[in-house]
């Protein structure tokens, strides 16, 4: 059965169980700083486990994408261990529990897939007597196929969220894929019995203390390896013999032309090669970036951990940007997604190899260094200084260091590595400040609490004022002067989302005026209006008029159907390749980043701006829907950077120009926006560009700004506008010609002034050397007078100093048969200088300096005579 159909009927199976099936979510997680990366099937679904957000469905199924890394070191060591894999899910919301997840879980491997019973095994958690009970009693599983195990293996929980006791379903491939121990069972370590289904009985929610609370509601939450259920279906042994991973395997077998199956050591590289080709791949293309932060350093590691093992299967040069196209081929028929940013994918994974290509040998120079050196001393233990100048200088993550190390049979002092590096972070953080604002308050108790939102279709509305918070503090009222957040059951105000600001206004009642300053969106859909009761007092459950700023809202929505043109035209003008990676849309401009990989040219930029202000002013309407996540899908609408989880969503059209997912507020049509104006377009980050730009009133006060400017300098250069430029090249010419001409003024000057000078000559242990201040404002001149004393000295030492203007400025030039006697204009001029308050320095024939003392010249002159006698010893 291919992996294809194996997906399918999973989905179909539960779907006729009346399960809602979902689309994959990004690998980035959306509004859970918790987590890096998805890792599991339930991860993007914990808002409705906590029961924070009301499910589209209480029964899910899914069939998501997922990255985990901390099992990296065994990709390629064993025949099940990935770190992208495919998870089949599916989810209950307080409808079924542990009988019908355990029941339908059966039905499915043995009736459907057809898996052999007497190859099937399962386990339940050591405690959790309910599961073995269904299992043994009610599915009919004799005792000796049910194993009790620990916490370890049995009890599912990834960070902060839900969690709870599980039951895992087993495969047997066979005695002759075991370690061969005569205990050897489900539990053990090796590759005979595969895990392919993991049934997690959602009880109870894990706080950032690790305490284990009970969940107001049953969850059940089932997550079966597509890519191990295909081991078991295909009768393949290794994950690397699927239908969807082979195609990759062979080729890097080609590519290397090393015999797969014959060296254990060649065959972990290309395994891992194999595997971590796919994770790249789809981390790429879900939006993720190489850094060395976050998630954009497990990809890092990823990339840079493959490169590696190509090179020790002797494959130099760049290799792993050209297998991407590979995966798209294998699987862009379910992923569209790979093939569509097939092209954004192969050149961000080819900057990052070339990256890495130019430090990799230097780093395996320095490290291999290192490692003899170890052996030699009869040493165990890599420097934790040094592991960190391979991460920081030459781009090694530590678990490549570690890996290269661990295979002499070494190890590394981590902990040394990780003081070095948070002696780093320090230093980054004590160079930035922070501002961070938190809403503290508990909001459980708001947890059952609607908000209706009325802001898509009116600015005004009439509400209840559900709590009002005085810091974390829940109060009853609040008075005149105090600074307070609101809990409204409905609200004209939007709530800042995707880039887009909160809406400012004010609340109103008889005598109390509350200036809204800010909304922010809360847990469990609440909307938080942060604000200050300027008059009166307010209280909860009064009645209030909600006024939203018409003016702020106008310049926001301004601003942000604008966004939505300049995406269109920026892939019209580069590429399908671009898209957005984040936004501010403010009243007074807007800020969109997105993806590309070199800066936009004159000829781009305004290329863009054009095409915006066409689509402006076409006046198209601006169009907006709700529909299913699937539906809009079809109809072609481009999804934001940051995906789009719900399955009812709302698309914003502009004509037949622009459709996409988005949630905030927008002009009725093109023409209110006006005028647009690019501010500027610069890099962010590796293929990451920004581009600020006004729209509207905005772009119209830039522009009279601008008018304003050359009224003045038309009427400075006393011309029309129409005849600025020329006015101003003659203007410039001229300004060239009497720089000429006062440059040849100043050197006949210096030259006159120079010989008068050389009379000042005196003698240092036989050397001529000429110290003298001078009338010179500029070092350009200095520069040249000391150029040509050098040259009617001969041979000798010229110093000069002039304390005109600001500062004091110094010069010293050497001759260079002085210099082979091991005069120094650079060490002669530093000292003289610091005599003056200052420093410099420079070559051995010709340096420079500066001072902030006037009054110390003579002594810094004086000092630089007696540095050349120092010299001379």
């Amino acid at each position: 059965m291919k992996t294809k159909e194996i997906r399918e009927k999973f989905l179909n199976f539960f779907k006729n169980k009346e399960h809602l099936v979902l689309p994959s979510y990004p690998l980035i997680p959306q509004d859970d700083p918790t987590l890096l990366l998805i890792g599991a099937g339930m991860a993007p679904l914990k808002p409705y486990f906590t029961g924070e957000k009301k499910p589209p469905h209480f029964r899910v199924a899914t069939c998501q994408k997922c990255v985990r890394t901390p099992d990296i070191d065994r990709v390629g060591k064993t025949a099940r261990h990935a770190t992208f894999f495919e998870m089949l899910g599916n989810f209950s919301f307080g409808d079924y529990f542990k009988k019908e997840a355990i029941q339908w879980a059966w039905e499915l491997v043995t009736t459907v897939y057809n898996l052999p019973e007497n190859r099937l095994y399962v386990s339940v958690y050591q405690d959790d007597d309910e599961a073995y009970d269904i299992w043994h009693k009610t599915m009919g599983l004799p005792e000796k196929k049910i194993f009790r195990l620990g916490k370890e293996d049995n009890f599912w929980e990834i960070g902060q969220g839900p969690c709870g006791p599980c039951s895992e379903l087993y495969y047997d491939l066979g005695f002759e894929f075991g370690c061969g121990r005569p205990n050897c069972q489900v539990g053990c370590d090796c590759d005979r019995f595969v895990e392919i289904w993991n049934l997690v009985f959602t009880q109870f929610n894990c706080d950032a203390g690790g305490n284990y609370q009970p969940l107001s509601q049953k969850n059940i939450d089932t997550g079966a390896g597509l890519e191990r259920m295909a081991m078991a279906l295909q009768n393949v042994p290794t994950f690397y013999e699927i239908d969807i991973v082979k195609p990759l395997l062979d080729y890097f077998v080609n590519l290397t032309g090393v015999r797969y199956g014959e060296n254990p050591e060649e065959d972990v590289s290309l395994r891992i090669l194999t595997e971590h080709l796919r994770s790249l791949t789809f981390m790429v293309v879900d939006g993720i970036l190489p850094s060395n932060e976050g998630r954009g350093y497990v990809l890092r590691r990823i990339i840079r951990r493959a490169v590696r093992h190509g090179r020790l299967l002797g494959l130099e040069g760049l290799f792993l940007y050209v297998a991407v196209p590979l995966v798209a081929q294998v699987m862009g028929d379910v992923y569209p997604e790979l093939k569509e940013r097939e092209e954004y994918t192969v050149k961000v994974v080819q900057l990052e190899e070339e990256r890495f290509r130019e430090t990799l040998e230097q780093g395996l120079n320095m490290l291999s260094t290192h490692l003899v050196d170890l052996q030699r001393q009869r040493e165990e233990e890599l420097p934790g200084e040094v592991a960190f100048k391979l991460y920081d200088t030459f781009g090694f993550p530590l678990d490549l260091t570690r890996e290269i190390v661990e295979e002499k049979g070494l190890k590394i002092d981590e902990e040394g590595f990780k003081a070095q590096l948070e002696r780093q972070r320090e230093r980054a953080r004590s160079a930035q400040k922070q501002d961070t604002v938190e809403i503290k308050a508990n909001l459980e108790p708001f947890k059952g609490q609607s908000v209706e939102f009325l802001g898509y279709n009116t600015l005004e509305a009439e509400a209840r004022v559900v709590a009002i918070f005085n810091g974390e503090v829940s109060v009853d009222k609040a008075e005149e002067g105090q600074e307070i957040n609101l809990i409204l059951d409905r609200t004209p105000f939007y709530a800042e989302s995707g880039g887009q600001v909160g809406d400012q206004g004010k609340l109103t009642w008889e005598d109390t005026w509350v200036e809204i300053q800010d909304a922010q969106p809360g847990p469990y859909d609440l909307v938080l209006h942060r604000g200050r009761v300027n008059r009166g007092e307010i209280y909860t459950g009064q009645k209030v008029k909600a006024a939203v700023d018409s003016t702020i809202r106008g310049r926001i929505c301004r601003n942000h159907t604008v966004t939505h043109l300049l995406h269109k035209a920026l892939k019209e003008v580069l590429g399908e390749h671009v898209d957005q990676a984040g936004s501010l849309v403010s009243p007074e401009r807007l800020r969109f980043d997105f993806t590309h990989f070199a800066p936009l040219s004159r000829d781009e930029v305004k290329k863009v701006e054009e095409i915006v202000n066409q689509q402006i002013w076409e006046n198209f309407s601006v169009e907006t829907e709700e529909t299913t996540l699937q539906g809009a899908r079809e109809k072609g609408a481009m999804a934001l950077f940051e995906g789009k989880y719900e399955e009812n969503v709302r698309l914003v059209s502009i004509d037949n120009y622009s459709l996409e997912l988005c949630g905030g507020t927008h002009v009725k049509s093109t023409g209110d926006i006006g005028l647009f104006k690019i501010l500027s377009e610069s890099g962010i980050g590796t293929g990451l560009r920004r581009i600020e730009a006004l729209s509207g009133p905005g772009a119209y006060h830039f522009f009279s700004e601008r008018e304003e400017i050359l009224n003045r300098v038309s009427a400075e250069l006393k011309t029309k506008e129409e005849n600025l430029i020329p006015k101003l090249e003659a203007f410039l010419q001229s300004y060239r010609e009497m720089e000429k001409e006062k440059q040849r003024l100043l050197n006949k000057l210096a030259a006159q002034e120079g010989d008068e000078l050389l009379g000042t000559t005196v003698q240092v242990k036989g050397i001529p050397v000429l110290a003298a201040q001078v009338e010179v404002s500029e070092m350009e001149g200095l520069r040249s007078m000391a150029d040509q004393l050098k040259v009617k000295l001969g041979s000798g030492v010229v110093v000069l100093g002039s304390a005109k203007g600001e500062k004091v400025l110094l010069i010293v030039a050497v001759t260079p048969d002085l210099v082979k006697k091991g005069l120094h204009a650079g060490k002669i001029v530093g000292e003289a200088a610091k005599q003056a308050g200052g420093g410099g320095g420079g070559r051995p024939d010709m340096a420079q300096a500066g001072g902030k003392e006037k009054d110390k010249l003579p002594q810094a002159l004086e000092q630089a005579v007696l540095m050349v006698e120092k010299l001379l010893v």
